[in-house]
């Protein structure tokens, strides 16, 4: 089967990188506001954009995973029009004397910016956290731990579940592409020598799927990879597949792993081990047939594994039998101390994410829902989804309409309709920025988690 035609994976995900490092270009900011920048103790750059006519509210912007550079808006576009608007802009690089996952910093240096900002710009009257993709997180930590320093949030695309939870279910996908594909590299898949050994690892996994993918059996395991993988199967470009149309599901999931999904994930996890200082991720005890009955996808790899007379229970054993990968203790409480969000909640926390996010999947609101449900704070949070594809690809009037519902939340103490779909949608459209797409959507349970 040919590799589908459409746009590649750089361009169908640049929001995950380009859109968040978009740090003091000449001609990024209004005519009439004034930038400021500055140094913090460990390093870190901030950045801040202060509208002629501020109207006392400060934005403070959380940058997704790539460079620690700079950033206090989620896109330039979003930037203009919040400058418009009268709203400040504030953000940091986080520590750039580590990995590109920052989370050992990345919260602290968000607070020092903040306080960067009331003592050489202005005091605010009123402060919202932004977060964006790995920023997401970071803004939930903010959430969480932010009261008297911020009165209210908004998440984007956020990787809201964690970095243990991410990095086992891609491990999961991982080490089912290599038993089946690339038998040689499955005993490679964690405790990367460097971001090139990553780099050639992906590349390895993407030619083997790429030639999977010309059998009913080897596209019947493809879809049991992204299944684990908790990967949508609507992909840029095309229309979503009906609800039984398996092979046509399995086709635009094959897209995204073949045009660079791979690519993206594998060699980040050697940034994350490079934080934690070891490998995070563990296989070690997983019943492989019991995570696959918790996948959203479980019908489709079972219809997929039927028509390729293809035994799935043969195959879930083998998986389990062989699944022997520990993780470094200390790595995983290091994550677990840097990288988790969601244990409570002290200001009101609005979430929006894409329904059909191939690299931070949308399932990972359930997951933190029910974190924050348990810490008894589900009053503060609501999240809402647009019907669109790819990470972080919101229009412009779909992250005002968003800040809106939270400024309504602080307002007026409560929620209200403020965050139900058509109150969002409405609020976008009298906007004029770009339309939107939100839908009424409720995300299935997340794959992977220990």
């Amino acid at each position: 089967m040919p590799r589908p035609r459409f746009s590649t994976f750089a361009a169908a995900c640049a929001t995950a990188l380009a859109t968040t490092l978009i740090g003091p270009a000449t001609g990024a900011h209004a005519a009439t506001a004034d930038h400021y920048s500055g140094t913090l103790s460990d390093g870190a750059t901030w950045i801040a954009d202060k509208p002629a006519q501020w109207n006392g509210s400060l934005l403070l912007f959380s940058h997704g995973f790539g460079p620690t550079v700079a950033a206090d808006a989620p896109s330039a576009a979003a930037r203009q029009a919040l400058l418009d608007a009268g709203y400040a802009l504030v953000g940091s690089s986080y520590d750039p004397n580590g990995s590109m996952w920052a989370l050992d910093s990345a919260e602290r240096d968000q607070f020092a910016a903040l306080t960067a900002f009331r003592r050489q710009v202005g005091t605010p009257t009123r402060v919202i956290s932004v977060g964006q993709s790995m920023g997401g997180l970071i803004n939930a930590q903010i959430a969480r731990d932010g009261a008297g320093r911020v009165d209210g949030s908004l998440g984007l695309c956020g990787l809201v579940a964690g970095g243990v939870d991410l990095d086992n279910y891609q491990l999961d996908a991982e080490y089912t592409l290599a038993t089946f594909f690339d038998p040689t590299d499955a005993d490679r898949l964690v405790n990367l020598d460097s971001q090139a050994d990553g780099v050639a690892l992906a590349g390895r996994l993407t030619k083997a799927v790429e030639t999977a993918q010309q059998t009913p059996t080897g596209r019947a395991r493809i879809a049991l990879a992204a299944a684990y993988l908790n990967l949508t199967d609507w992909a840029p470009g095309q229309q979503p597949p009906a609800r039984d149309d398996f092979a046509g599901q399995e086709e635009q999931q094959y897209a995204w792993l073949a045009q660079g999904l791979l690519a993206f994930i594998v060699p980040a996890r050697w940034s994350v081990e490079q934080s934690a200082g070891g490998n995070t991720s563990w296989n070690r005890g997983v019943d492989y047939a019991g995570l696959l009955h918790k996948s959203r996808h479980a019908e489709q790899v079972k219809a997929l594994y039927r028509d390729a007379g293809l035994d799935l229970r043969t195959d879930l054993n083998r998986l389990t039998r062989g699944a022997d990968i520990s993780a470094d203790p200390a790595a995983v409480a290091h994550l677990e101390r840097t990288s988790t969000a969601g244990q409570s909640l002290a200001v009101p926390l609005l979430d929006i994410h894409t329904t059909a996010d191939q690299l931070v999947s949308v399932e990972q609101e359930s997951a933190f829902a029910g974190r924050v449900r348990r810490a008894g704070d589900s009053a503060l949070l609501r999240q809402a989804y647009v019907a669109r594809q790819s990470h972080c690809n919101f229009t412009t009037a779909e992250v005002v309409a968003g800040l809106h519902a939270v400024e309504h939340r602080l307002d007026t103490g409560h929620w209200d309709n403020s965050t139900a779909t058509a109150e969002l949608q409405h609020s976008a459209d009298e906007l004029d920025l770009g339309g939107a797409a939100f839908t009424d959507y409720r995300p299935s349970r997340l794959s992977g988690t220990r």
